[in-house]
């Protein structure tokens, strides 16, 4: 009993439900390894003992929470309303809360006689953000907490709309350097709102990848969420290319003509989407870049940043420059680099002071690139612009576990416990978050990555929102089965998340599929947070099992036919994804079974499309099927549509195949035909498939080919 109350205490699970009827009990050893990762010592019945006491006496006298949160219109929470009559309530504003101004003292006063109003007299009621509260009570005792004012709600899509999902890298132009970048996706943007009336682009995480030989190329295993990799940037986008002088203005035609190769290699050759040899190209262009002066006022723009970004930047371009003389494994660097914080780094600091400002450059061009993109978007028409997506952790080797090591839990990774789809259960391979360390910072780590996110985002997808309650933490060196779920201050993460989206007036989309704790999609969706719905997974669990009727799908979601996880849905319709499975022996049946019940669920799915009308093609039109699929989603009172980029050129080939690491080319695919053929971002412009596709969304704008007239978007200039 007392270490399931020490477990308890600190947010730690000793027991989880794979169904509603099963309860699992979670081993004592992993309950004791999750409490040591929180600082908590319980390795012994006397550890325990002696840190159940202390735990419990620190519950007890506690004044605060270490988070209280006030969500706007709404009545105050109980750590407030409770506090003795004739305590001191005093709120510092954060300086940069809309009306802050200088510290507001308030005095609680008894509640009225017939119960307490909704929001009391005394409550003055501080702007929102992130404050800071202290109380004094008339008996002396005084405590401080970080004050979170939210306002009740993230900004809602003005009103329904449809869009594009692509992964970035895959999506390649003409002009591209062997994989798509940011000027593609101000292209993409540009011409699809435009054209087709799109409201939003949404893409894969952007984030910094961790470099190697070679890359994990997976956009969800990145060395930092804060800042984006500059792989992505469009080279001749960036003003001082054209100052390069000779001899680099040569270098820099010999390196468009490596890219070029490299392009050619993957549209026509067969060849994968090779981010190591790209990123080589671009970083001997940028080097060659960085040597032309910035103009007056590009240097007060880039001084100007730095200045915004503050030590998160110099720190993660630290890292970057460290990677580039010891390897990008921090924790076998020379001890003393191993401490950011310590009088080694601060000396490296130094003695790197060219490349830390190189690294730092980098993200200043980066960022302005993204908000070219968000721009393109917003002027295209959009009434979203630009998703981008938040992966739901970093890679233990890359820069935010190096620069953060205090708010992250050391020796645990984040996964998924076992359920009816995975027996095993999943290990991500990611450090998760300290709940402890994340409250006793005010929530800093998390508010600051949502900032540098929302900055030039119409909205941000949230991969696994769930972990915003609660994330399965597996012991290193135990299998994911012995795992156990760790929870977090969810009102708070909430009320971050909300007071930031609101201040950036974005959207906010959680990926809320799968396994998903009771009570959660309720709480997200009374903030306005939408859910993800995929055609395929929306049945009626509780009653026939058929597919759900569309009038009967939620309004608050983003609806999909598939994701980047998925099968494309000319491979779901024609059964290429089960034999594609069955190839990579990734099948635990018989092929035969696995078809006919693969057939049986899409012929189902037909029966119902054709039974509504959606069907007017008849059988044995795949894309006839695929505009019905379509045609299904605009029916749903979602807020927005999502389609896959990919699906309306016929491409069969998932981007991700779960499951598998070399059996196949995960995130190195460029988006193709129906025949397998890459096709470029003109090309797919171009296309009828296309055309016919998004007719059943909207109708076009400005006739069937790019704003230029030619069938091909149009290139935006510098940023």
């Amino acid at each position: 009993m007392g270490l399931s109350r020490l477990a308890e205490l600190h947010g730690v699970a000793t027991s989880f439900s794979p169904s509603a009827d099963v309860t699992v009990s979670v081993p004592d050893d992993t309950v004791t390894a999750v409490l040591a990762a929180l600082g908590v010592e319980a390795a012994t019945p006397a550890e325990v003992g002696r840190s159940l006491a202390a735990a419990e006496s620190a519950a007890a006298s506690r004044l605060l929470p270490p988070t209280v949160v006030v969500w706007s219109g709404e009545p105050l929470p109980a750590a407030l309303t409770a506090l003795p009559t004739g305590s001191a309530v005093t709120v510092d504003p954060e300086p940069e809360a809309a009306g802050a101004s200088s510290p507001l003292t308030m005095r609680v006063t008894p509640a009225p006689a017939r119960g307490a109003a909704a929001v009391p007299s005394w409550w003055a009621g501080p702007p929102p953000g992130v404050h800071r509260l202290t109380v004094r009570t008339p008996d002396h005792h005084h405590a401080g907490a970080t004050l979170v004012v939210a306002p009740d709600r993230v900004p809602r899509p003005p009103g329904r709309t449809h869009g594009f999902l692509v992964q970035l890298y895959s999506l390649l132009s003409a002009r591209s350097w062997g994989m798509g970048d940011l000027g593609d996706l101000a292209d993409l943007a540009d011409w699809s709102g435009r054209t087709l009336g799109s409201g939003f682009v949404q893409v894969n995480p952007l984030h910094a990848a961790v470099p190697g030989k070679p890359t994990d190329p997976s956009p969800y295993r990145p060395s930092s969420r804060r800042f984006p990799d500059p792989v992505h940037l469009h080279i001749e986008s960036i003003p001082e290319y054209g100052h390069v002088p000779e001899p680099g203005r040569a270098a820099l035609d010999d390196l468009r003509q490596e890219a070029a190769a490299l392009r050619e290699a993957v549209l026509n050759k067969g060849a994968l989407i090779d981010r190591d040899a790209v990123w080589e190209l671009k970083k001997q262009a940028l080097e060659l870049i960085h040597q032309v002066p910035l103009t007056p006022g590009r240097r007060a723009a880039y001084c100007d940043f730095l200045a915004e970004q503050g030590r998160a930047l110099e720190d993660h371009a630290l890292w970057c420059a460290l990677a580039e003389v010891h390897g990008s494994r921090w924790r076998e660097w020379p001890e003393g680099l191993r401490n950011p914080r310590s009088p080694e780094s601060a000396r490296a600091r130094s003695g790197l002071m060219d490349r830390v400002d190189f690294h730092c450059r980098l993200a200043w061009l980066t960022d302005t690139q993204l908000a070219a993109a968000q721009s393109a978007a917003r002027e295209s028409g959009m009434a979203v612009g630009i998703v981008h997506d938040l992966a739901v952790g970093v890679h233990p080797d890359g820069a935010d576990a190096w620069s953060q090591q205090d708010a992250f839990a050391h020796g645990m990774s984040v996964g998924a416990p076992p359920d009816a789809f995975n027996a095993h259960g999943q290990d991500w391979g990611l450090p998760p978050w300290r709940p402890d360390a994340l409250a006793a910072s005010g929530y800093a780590p998390y508010r600051n990555l949502l900032r540098g996110l929302l900055a030039h985002a119409g909205a941000l997808r949230i991969d696994h929102v769930m972990g915003l309650f609660r994330l399965w933490w597996v012991p290193e060196g135990r299998p994911p089965t012995e795992g156990t779920y760790v929870g977090h201050d969810a009102e708070a993460m909430l009320a971050v998340l909300v007071l930031e989206a609101h201040r950036a007036g974005a959207v906010v989309i959680g990926e809320d599929l799968g396994t998903v704790e009771p009570g959660v999609r309720e709480a997200l969706a009374r903030r306005g947070v939408l859910g993800t719905s995929v055609l395929w997974f929306e049945r009626d669990w509780d009653g026939t099992g058929r597919p759900l009727a569309p009038e009967k799908w939620r309004e608050d979601c983003v609806a999909t036919a598939t994701t980047h996880d998925l099968p494309s849905t000319a491979a779901r319709l024609t059964g290429d994804h089960v034999t594609l499975r069955h190839r990579l022996g990734l099948l635990t049946r018989d092929l035969e079974r696995e078809l006919a019940e693969d057939a049986a669920d899409t012929a189902e799915w037909l029966a119902y499309l054709a039974r509504l009308r959606l069907l007017p093609e008849g059988e044995g039109d795949e894309e006839g099927a695929v505009r019905a699929v379509h045609r299904f989603l605009m029916r749903t009172p979602a807020r927005m549509a999502g389609v896959w980029l990919p699906d309306t050129v016929g491409d069969r080939r998932p981007q991700n195949l779960p499951g598998t690491w070399d059996q196949y080319p995960n995130w190195r695919l460029p988006i193709a035909d129906a025949e397998g053929h890459p096709v470029t971002l003109e090309e797919i412009a171009a296309s009828p498939r296309l055309h016919r596709l998004m007719a059943v969304l909207a109708p076009p704008r400005g006739g069937t080919g790019g704003p230029n007239g030619r069938g091909a978007p149009k290139r935006r200039g510098a940023p």
